[in-house]
């Protein structure tokens, strides 16, 4: 097992770039599958079997189509790699996806979320750290990912745009608005005022209590949370990827264009990006459907 997901992996990241988290994901999902079948022997009726085996469990199809396209591109490899005659996983065809769309938030929500985070913390470092967090996530759609590792030297000298490295290593540009920047000149003396306290040096923005380390995703997680319920809103319906959505909902209500946000949220192909104008659509319909005198 070993000898065949650990050089898959490898090209992986080598060939596409891809993030750690991406490479856990595969590894997660390719050790369940090899922890009840040998790789190397393994036949198609195995895999439709496993598959199976994933929905009885009651696994949603989102997950188990994830797994079989694990399965394909490891043997897929295996085979370019010679290491076996045929892709046993080539003809098989998973659960259809079902498709929702993303859950957003309105402006006065957002605004609500904002204020909630500048009064979240335990003194003025942490509210302004929050309030930074939040101002920069709305600003700039960024993944939480790209957020909680942001160098601070991507913000330094007062930038009205900062270069993020998101999924494969690919770059883009994204302009700060005024209130993500007031935010940043707030935080940032804070923050090195803390460093100096504790004796420490960090090449983030937002730096972890353990040194050399940023702020993790699970914190942050936590934080959304905290904050979505100081701001009176449902806590389990909000998450640092919600907010991503508004950032792209509210540039495609107030006219921006597609491939512009496309742009702006590092998607590699625009029909990713086209999910908000249905968001967009439903967000009418629902207006029409509670306003209109004859609804």
């Amino acid at each position: 097992m070993t000898r065949w997901i650990g050089p898959f992996l490898e090209a992986l990241q080598a060939e596409r770039g891809a993030a750690k988290n991406t490479l856990e994901g595969y590894h997660r999902d390719l050790t369940d599958f090899a922890g009840s079948h040998d790789i190397k022997t393994a036949t198609a009726e195995d895999i439709i079997r496993y598959l199976a085996g994933l929905e009885a469990e009651g696994l949603a199809p989102a997950t188990r189509a994830r797994r079989l396209s694990a399965l394909k591109q490891l043997y897929a490899f295996a085979f370019q790699e010679g290491w076996r005659a045929d892709n046993p996983a080539a003809r098989i065809k998973g659960p259809q996806k079902q498709k929702h769309l993303p859950q957003t938030l309105s402006e006065a929500e957002v605004s609500a979320l904002l204020k909630a985070a500048a009064e979240t913390g335990r003194n003025d470092a942490a509210k302004a750290r929050n309030a930074c967090l939040f101002q920069l996530l709305y600003a700039t759609g960024l993944r939480v990912t790209e957020l909680v590792s942001l160098p601070l030297a991507a913000v330094l000298g007062d930038p009205r745009m900062i270069l993020v490295k998101g999924k494969g290593g690919a770059e883009r540009m994204v302009p700060l608005s005024p209130p993500a920047k007031a935010a940043l000149a707030t935080w940032l003396p804070l923050r090195a005022a803390g460093l100096k306290a504790r004796k420490q040096t960090s090449p983030h923005l937002f730096p972890s209590r353990d040194a050399g380390k940023h702020l993790s995703r699970i914190q942050f997680f936590r934080l959304v949370s905290q904050v979505a319920l100081k701001a009176g809103l449902d806590p389990g319906a909000i998450s640092p990827h919600t907010l991503r959505h508004a950032f792209a909902t509210h540039l495609l209500a107030n006219g921006a264009d597609l491939r512009a946000i496309q742009m702006l949220l590092g998607h590699a192909d625009i029909a990713t990006t086209e999910i908000y104008t249905h968001v967009l659509d439903e967000r009418l319909k629902a207006l029409v459907l509670e306003k209109h005198p004859l609804a």
